[in-house]
């Protein structure tokens, strides 16, 4: 399973990857993000970064993350996908796929 805590140090690498990046804004206290995480971190051939909104607001900010959990999604390094609130499996993988 892929899944990286991403903080403005790594973030350009990981954006790099070869795989589709799914980026998963999200705080320890949001109800929401939780019932996200599972779903999110069971799907090993994508890339999965983890970021705390609270402790990577810079990151935050250029994605215009306003409301958590947000999804990004980006290929070769490109945003290709945006979406905010809880999602059901399969409209993450939808995302991811599309």
């Amino acid at each position: 399973m892929s899944v990286l805590n991403i903080n403005k140090n790594n973030f350009e690498q990981a954006s790099k990857s070869d795989k589709t990046v799914l980026l998963d804004f999200y705080a320890d206290w949001c109800g929401p993000c939780r019932m996200v995480s599972p779903v999110v971190e069971e799907n090993p051939q994508y890339l999965i970064g983890k970021i705390n909104v609270e402790n990577q607001p810079e990151l935050a900010q250029a994605f215009n993350v306003v409301s958590i959990p947000t999804l990004v999604v980006l290929k070769d390094g490109k945003l290709v996908k945006q979406s905010v609130g809880a999602k059901s499996k399969a409209q993450i993988l939808a995302m991811l796929q599309g």
